[in-house]
């Protein structure tokens, strides 16, 4: 999954959104802060549960990178609480748990739905995952984007 957010974070430019969707454990962190990583963010990159939203300055003269978890936000009147709009456009914006309500957020986002991977012998420890990401909008009409892991 990190290395996963390494790659997409090549593609990504001030402006972005991206909302993750997936089970607990399911990997939106590791991701996220692969993105972080590709950004070359300051971390740690930790998961915002608690505090929402983050804000992870560059260290290279590239955009922030804002972290959002609307897991434990009641609706979209709480998510747009937190202004996230305010600094769309001049930073990479990731909202985990965020399908169905930071979409509102922007026109063009990609959004990603992670699943656990299944080895068929029932044990649980399969650290496979599936990664859909679909983008939305004209920013991201010709790319081809899609995971496996």
């Amino acid at each position: 999954m990190r290395g996963l957010g390494v790659r997409l974070a090549g593609l990504l430019r001030a402006g972005d959104l991206l909302v993750m969707a997936g089970p607990l454990g399911a990997g939106k962190t590791t991701l996220t802060q692969g993105i972080g990583e590709g950004l070359k963010v300051r971390g740690p990159i930790t998961s915002p549960t608690f505090v929402i939203a983050r804000v992870h300055p560059s260290l290279v003269e590239g955009p922030p990178l804002v972290h959002a978890d609307a897991y434990r936000l009641g609706g979209f009147a709480e998510l747009d609480d937190l202004d996230l709009d305010a600094s769309l456009d001049e930073s990479v914006t990731v909202v985990e748990w965020g399908e169905g309500l930071a979409e509102g957020l922007a026109e063009d986002r990609l959004e990603l739905v992670i699943s656990r991977g299944d080895d068929g012998d029932g044990d649980g420890e399969d650290e496979r995952r599936h990664v859909t990401i679909t983008g939305i909008g004209d920013r991201w009409a010709d790319l081809e984007l899609g995971a496996r892991g």
